[in-house]
């Protein structure tokens, strides 16, 4: 789309193996608030047709880089100027024995496959989900709603570990537990049991779950098969390598999104970061960059910002944790705040707001921040990252000028962003 607005009189063709695409951050609602693949559906493939945008339902099976033609399953030979490499990510499964079993499912980007795994809950009472991170955690939120038996397994101390400290996952926990999930964190599955399907779950420590479905939830991996088959650079993690126009190793060929290698955006160090966000902004720039350099990638690396619903709570982080800066050598402030969204806080939809923020105690600069409270910390965690990339520190928080509505945000004496770094300072 972003090529379709600024190279306005070139030929784009998009080509992908399904008919439909859903929108990735919806799907763990299909189970219950949407209640259907159908109302998650991106509707994409009417807006490429409304902007001049060829569309081949195909699977690309080989390139040649060099003569710059593409060959598909169908048969079908294309050439191209410019070539942009989107193929994403596919569910990562931990072979534990037993994960062959029918009715050990994942959460693939497929809505084929998910309408599968909808139809299978519907006859099934216990499910396991192996997994407490964000795709797990709101799975398993989702499928309670339903009236199911829920047991949810984190391998780590607490959940969501890879974007919040022991702190907020624990609230997380709770949280979810509220709802009737059963929550077990330290604890690995030993191995999936079933005559043919899946029937129970059995722990490191001999004990056993019944199990009619079990959702493996341990991650993604980077489709990268076809970069590989056309000699595109790959790093050693697996993904596509490219520079800060976001092209590869191949002359006149791009990639964005979940099969490109991203850097932390402190340490420098790749990381394994898959989120829908990162893809927008990996396709603006290469977009942007296909005929003649216009937008380089600014900031140092790619940054963690993230937001969800446990429950009736909205939880977010932005930047590292705690536990991560102390691990890179970081010496470190935190600030806190516990405040009411509302002022005064006796309205309806009032909600209390718990913040942490992370700070250099060297130079004050903003690390990260950990948030969890009423809907608006989706909005807040954003501002938050802009903040970060802009390397604010805890003298601009504590001098922002802000504007405050007793209906819509908290008392500017408490306001949450400046009440944390009010208390990081006191500790410098």
């Amino acid at each position: 789309m972003t090529s379709r607005k600024i190279y306005k009189d070139k030929k784009i063709l998009v080509i992908k193996k399904l008919e439909k695409e859903l929108v990735p951050c919806g799907i763990p609602y299909i189970f219950h608030t949407l209640g259907t693949v159908e109302k998650d559906y991106m509707g994409i493939e009417e807006k490429f047709k409304s902007n001049n945008i060829d569309l081949e339902i195909d699977e690309v099976i080989d390139g040649n880089v060099e003569e710059k033609k593409l060959e598909t399953k169908n048969g079908k030979v294309f050439e191209y100027d410019k070539l942009v490499i989107t193929t994403g990510s596919t569910p990562f499964v931990i072979p534990i024995p037993g994960h062959d079993l029918e009715n050990v499912m994942t959460i693939p980007k497929n809505y084929k496959y998910l309408g599968n795994v909808q139809e299978k809950l519907k006859d099934a009472n216990n499910i396991v989900i192996i997994g407490g991170g964000f795709i797990g955690v709101e799975v398993a939120d989702e499928i309670k709603k339903s009236g199911k038996n829920v047991t949810l397994i984190e391998a780590k101390d607490y959940l969501l570990p890879a974007s919040f400290d022991a702190d907020f996952g624990n609230i997380a926990k709770q949280e979810i537990e509220s709802d009737n999930v059963k929550v077990l964190v330290s604890t690995k599955v030993n191995k999936i049991e079933g005559n043919g399907k899946v029937e129970k779950v059995i722990l490191e420590n001999g004990e056993e779950i019944p199990a009619d479905i079990v959702i493996m939830a341990t991650g993604y991996k980077p489709n990268t098969d076809l970069a590989k088959k056309m000699g595109i650079k790959v790093t050693e993690w697996g993904y596509i390598e490219t520079d800060d126009y976001m092209r590869t190793s191949a002359k006149d060929v791009f990639a964005a999104g979940d099969c490109v290698q991203h850097k932390d955006y402190f340490t420098g160090k790749p990381s394994r970061l898959m989120l829908a966000s990162a893809a927008v902004f990996d396709a603006r720039i290469a977009a942007s960059n296909l005929y003649k350099l216009k937008l380089l990638r600014t900031n140092k690396g790619s940054l963690n910002a993230y937001s969800t619903m446990i429950g009736g709570k909205a939880f977010a982080a932005a930047g590292i944790t705690e536990a991560v800066a102390k691990a890179e050598g970081f010496d470190i402030i935190v600030g806190k705040a516990e405040v009411v969204d509302r002022h005064p806080g006796k309205f309806a939809d009032a909600s209390k707001i718990t913040m942490k923020l992370i700070f250099s105690k060297e130079c004050g600069l903003l690390l990260g921040a950990q948030i969890v409270g009423g809907k608006s910390v989706g909005e807040i965690i954003n501002i938050i990252s802009l903040a970060i990339q802009k390397e604010v520190n805890i003298k601009d928080l504590l001098t922002m000028q802000i504007g405050t509505h007793p209906l819509l945000t908290a008392a500017p004496t408490v306001y949450p962003l400046a009440v944390a770094a009010e208390q990081a300072l006191s500790q410098m």
